[in-house]
């Protein structure tokens, strides 16, 4: 999802996005582990608004690809957007702790909007920024 408020989709545009997750969804019953076709497919999800069946996707994902920083990264916004505070903490954090280091996404992105305010997202961000020095 680019890192601008989510783009209301037009008639035609929900129609293509439909055809492309009913393919995606056949793809991924054919190979349930095909972990591009998941990754579209859980993007295509959160874009049409089918947050709980995003969050399916990025679940399964975490389970197959534990050391990837973007896929924690989407799991915490897939949470995030469900409501779920506590885990998108935990995926953020395990996202920043895995390499993660996109701050203008981490401060921008829409689905991450509700954690902000919380203490625990400002002490991840600061993990990003790494630690300061003063200049002499």
């Amino acid at each position: 999802m680019p890192n601008s408020p989510r783009k209301k989709l037009t008639r035609q545009e929900l129609r293509d996005l439909e055809l492309e997750i009913l393919f995606l969804e056949g793809v991924v019953r054919r190979d349930p582990v095909y972990v591009e076709a998941l990754k579209i497919l859980g993007d295509n999800y959160t874009r049409g608004g089918r947050y709980a069946e995003g969050l399916k996707i990025d679940e399964r994902l975490s389970s197959l690809r534990p050391d990837d920083s973007v896929v924690h990264y989407n799991l915490a916004c897939s949470y995030s957007l469900t409501q779920q505070i506590d885990l998108a903490l935990q995926a953020l954090e395990a996202a920043i702790n895995l390499g993660y280091r996109d701050l203008k996404s981490v401060d921008t992105d829409p689905d991450l909007k509700n954690l902000r305010e919380h203490a625990a997202f400002k002490k991840i961000r600061a993990k990003i920024r790494g630690p300061q020095t003063k200049a002499s």
